[in-house]
């Protein structure tokens, strides 16, 4: 047990740790350990962001993706998903009731839909940018080239969100066929290079994937150090070749944000979606481990049943208004403070 007290206590101190150390952290850690993990990523969160939740408006643009991705309910080869691709103006809509709501980040994210080309989303970013001067504009619609990755930056986008789901590249190789990890990590490197707020991050529980093997994604996301990182339990999909897998669980999730926490200080660390929907109040255990970002759904309401990335996703047909309230007040309750500003990572400047 004081063994692995000091190894907390040093990635508490130093903000990381040998390799050794962390695999040791991660394969022999209790419930009283992983309370005093909890403890201290609390503390590092409140000394950089306080009790702040920051909230983002989430639009999803299009479930068409030219993927197959093998856990991915969006899946090209899914022939029983309503697909659909919101128009310039549904997306400005979406954004300016999101605007007219408080939020000043909006998170466009999609599949990997051909449509959505350069001049395309560039004339979306620059009307939204023109029209509204305090917000952020943040992007996650999967792999594009530097120059595209550059027009958008210049264009105005702020931010990218592009997970690299598992470091393991075997496995990586088996869930994305015809996909290389090698070309998710160059994209990583690039939107980095170009001066975005970068997110990445990893899947918990997908099949084969032991606790100890999350040490090599730890590992990469320190090497990296991104702005943002995004984590959330691999949840089964039923039209997918992985519908029979066991998922992951918020106990891994949440004891994974907390040292996401403690490796990462600074940070942009969101509760999700999916943690909110395998365990009830698993995104205010987030907070409490760590977690300071939330992304509310701003799609139209048409649209969000059919954005199924995973089975049991928790969605809300309720007014955009009314699920805003429900979710700062929970945030309250919870003992945190909901903040709707732009909310940028501390340390990073636009060039």
């Amino acid at each position: 047990m004081d063994k692995i007290i000091n190894i907390i206590d040093e990635l508490y101190e130093k903000s990381n740790l040998p390799d050794e150390k962390l695999v040791f952290l991660l394969e022999k850690l209790d419930d009283k350990s992983r309370d005093y993990l909890i403890n201290k990523a609390y503390q590092v969160r409140k000394k950089n962001y306080g009790d702040t939740v920051y909230f983002r408006g989430l639009i999803e643009i299009s479930n068409i993706c030219k993927w197959n991705c093998q856990y991915c309910g969006i899946q090209s080869s899914n022939k029983k998903v309503e697909r659909y691709r919101l128009n310039e103006k549904e997306i400005l809509d979406s954004c300016h009731k999101g605007y007219l709501l408080g939020y000043r980040t909006f998170v466009l994210q999609g599949g990997e839909d051909s449509y959505f080309t350069d001049d395309i989303l560039e004339s979306i970013i620059v009307k939204l940018k023109e029209k509204y001067e305090d917000i952020a504009v943040t992007l996650s619609l999967g792999e594009r080239g530097y120059d595209s990755f550059k027009r958008l930056y210049n264009a105005g986008a702020d931010r990218y969100l592009l997970r690299h789901e598992t470091i393991n590249e075997d496995l990586y190789k088996k869930l994305h066929p015809k996909m290389e990890l090698k070309n998710r990590v160059k994209s990583l490197e690039n939107l980095k290079e170009i001066g975005y707020q970068v997110g990445s991050g990893f899947l918990i529980g997908l099949p084969g994937l032991e606790m100890k093997d999350y040490a090599k994604d730890l590992i990469f996301l320190k090497k990296l150090e991104p702005h943002m990182v995004g984590i959330g339990p691999f949840i089964p999909h039923k039209d997918t070749s992985l519908k029979d897998e066991k998922g992951g669980t918020a106990y891994d999730t949440i004891t994974l944000l907390a040292i996401i926490r403690l490796l990462l200080p600074d940070v942009l660390l969101p509760a999700t979606t999916a943690l909110g929907t395998i365990d009830p109040q698993g995104r205010e255990k987030g907070f409490r481990a760590g977690a300071n970002v939330i992304m509310p759904n701003l799609s139209p309401y048409e649209c969000r049943s059919k954005y199924t990335l995973y089975d049991g996703k928790k969605f809300s047909n309720n007014e955009s208004a009314e699920e805003k309230e429900k979710i700062i007040k929970s945030v309250i309750e919870a003992g945190f403070k909901p903040i709707l500003t732009r909310g940028d990572n501390i340390k990073w400047k636009r060039k």
